[in-house]
């Protein structure tokens, strides 16, 4: 994928997200079933994730330097996924920095609009780096080890996808009115 393409990823992925998460209800946006993340901690975990990446690309290119320089050719978009979905597979945690608190409903709006910031910003950044650059430097990952530039832009635009997903199946898994019912009675 070249820049233009990594671009339209992300605007598609992150604004998937976003509207999704303007679609629940207060309930669902805060409540966390089975232990999982609500709603809210998955957008404040993905702002916590995203922020660094835009930090580190805000970085003189010179600073980057600090991680090597990579050995390998970028990925395509499907191996890094691959890769990263055998992570999780393979028990991987969140890395604590990641690790959202509680949310309320209260805070969907201003999260949102951090949510939108960070995507803004990200693309603002890709488009100020030329199209070889993004495979001559790399940066850290908690899963994944050092990873291209490129990489990690497959990378945060995956996420949230990866997350979407999460909240579409819980949601299509709470279509039994009986659970649903329930649910929001004890919660």
């Amino acid at each position: 994928m070249n820049r233009r393409d990594i671009t339209t990823l992300l605007n598609t992925n992150f604004d998937a997200f976003a509207d999704f998460i303007t679609t629940l209800s207060d309930h669902r946006f805060t409540v966390s079933p089975e232990g999982k993340w609500s709603a809210g901690q998955q957008l404040d975990h993905l702002l916590r994730a995203t922020k660094p990446v835009n930090k580190a690309l805000n970085l003189p290119k010179l600073a980057l330097r600090i991680y090597g320089r990579p050995k390998t050719a970028s990925r395509p978009y499907e191996a890094l996924v691959a890769d990263y979905r055998q992570q999780l597979a393979n028990g991987a945690p969140a890395v604590r920095e990641c690790i959202p608190g509680i949310v309320k409903h209260t805070q969907r709006a201003a999260l949102l609009k951090q949510f939108q910031l960070q995507k803004d910003k990200l693309i603002a950044k890709l488009n100020s780096w030329d199209e070889a650059a993004l495979d001559q430097y790399q940066l850290p990952h908690p899963l994944l080890g050092k990873i291209t530039v490129r990489e990690m832009l497959y990378f945060t635009a995956y996420h949230a996808a990866h997350h979407l997903h999460d909240l579409q199946t819980r949601e299509q898994l709470r279509k039994n009115p009986w659970n649903s019912a329930l649910e929001e009675m004890i919660f």
